[in-house]
């Protein structure tokens, strides 16, 4: 299911539209729950396509067209689609064969979904965005993805007490580790080199990780370089060392953003965190830092509220604290 996202241009607007700005793929068909009641000039009016465990977007070139088609009528000009997940790519990809052996998600063998929506949206005006929702996650319960753990055991974060980081059922790599980030990296560059898209997406999961991660011995070594021979607290929610880790996951963002504008200067790097302060603290998303910072051109915090007044009030303490008015304006 879509996410309930918003960018930074809807922020101004998004009290008075709410659902009407909410557009859910489903199983069987996209619904548009309202048609967008206005227009705001150079807002993104986007939609996150989720897998085809969710979503019959992907099945035929033909859903692909006539969704699109769909929601272009309804006034939105941007797709997010999943491009990695599970392990699994919605393109062909010569990195994921070369390490797993899987060119492409096994329902999309003989395709290449992404240049099919590139070449279906290019003509409505909608611009399109590879979205690497797993981002250092690699399975859920032991499922798909997991062949990335077993070829790279090492990669796994491990929490305080050296046991794998598995948060909500996923199952983490280390992500503040050099071999690991390229990895991920090279993903999100082969689509950027390969690809006409608008822009590249990562989310809660990248750059993330939990913060019960960290502890790996190569982890452990640096903050040890650092600090007389130390090591990192056993409290992984100790301010000093959520700080040193979140600040490990922010260059690896100002990473991502100098090489993909070194490949194609224009594309955008969109970035769809956890709420701050609690996606720092719980997975090392120092989000404000990568705005502050110039490493994200767009920023589409994930607003999950069970009502109106919570989330209000979390929306204007990322308009109202931590954005700056100069940020505000330059930011997508």
């Amino acid at each position: 299911m879509c996410h309930r996202k918003i960018s930074y241009r809807l922020l101004i607007v998004v009290a008075a539209l709410l659902s009407s700005l909410y557009v859910v793929a489903t199983s069987s068909t996209t619904t548009i729950a309202h048609a967008l009641p206005m227009r705001v000039e150079g807002a993104i009016r986007g939609v996150w396509i989720p897998t085809p465990d969710h979503t019959n977007f992907f099945n035929t070139r033909a859903t692909i067209d006539s969704q699109l088609r769909e929601l272009a009528d309804a006034g939105i000009n941007t797709v997010f689609v999943v491009m990695w997940n599970q392990g699994r790519t919605f393109y062909p990809s010569r990195v994921l064969k070369d390490f797993t052996g899987v060119e492409i998600d096994e329902r999309m063998r003989g395709r290449d979904p992404l240049q099919e929506i590139i070449d279906a949206a290019k003509p409505l005006g909608i611009k399109v965005f590879a979205w690497f929702e797993f981002g250092f996650a690699t399975d859920m319960n032991g499922g798909k993805g997991r062949e990335i753990a077993e070829k790279k055991p090492q990669w796994v974060a491990m929490n305080s007490t050296g046991k794998p980081v598995i948060k909500n059922g996923f199952r983490w790599l280390n992500a503040l580790d050099g071999e690991v980030q390229d990895f991920m990296l090279s993903l999100m560059m082969e689509v950027v080199e390969k690809y006409d898209v608008a822009g590249i997406q990562g989310d809660d999961r990248l750059p993330a990780m939990p913060s019960e991660g960290g502890y790996n011995s190569g982890i452990v070594a640096v903050y040890q370089a650092g600090h007389e021979g130390r090591s990192p607290p056993t409290n992984s929610k100790d301010p000093a060392w959520v700080k040193w880790r979140a600040d490990r996951l922010s260059q690896f963002m100002s990473h991502i953003y100098r090489e993909a504008k070194k490949r194609k200067p224009t594309i955008v790097i969109s970035m769809a965190p956890s709420v701050f302060p609690w996606g720092r603290d719980e997975y090392l998303q120092d989000w404000p830092n990568w705005v502050k910072n110039g490493w994200v051109d767009s920023i589409s915090p994930q607003l999950y509220r069970k009502d109106f007044n919570a989330y209000k009030a979390t929306l204007h303490a990322i308009t109202r604290r931590q954005i700056s008015e100069s940020d505000k304006r330059r930011l997508t």
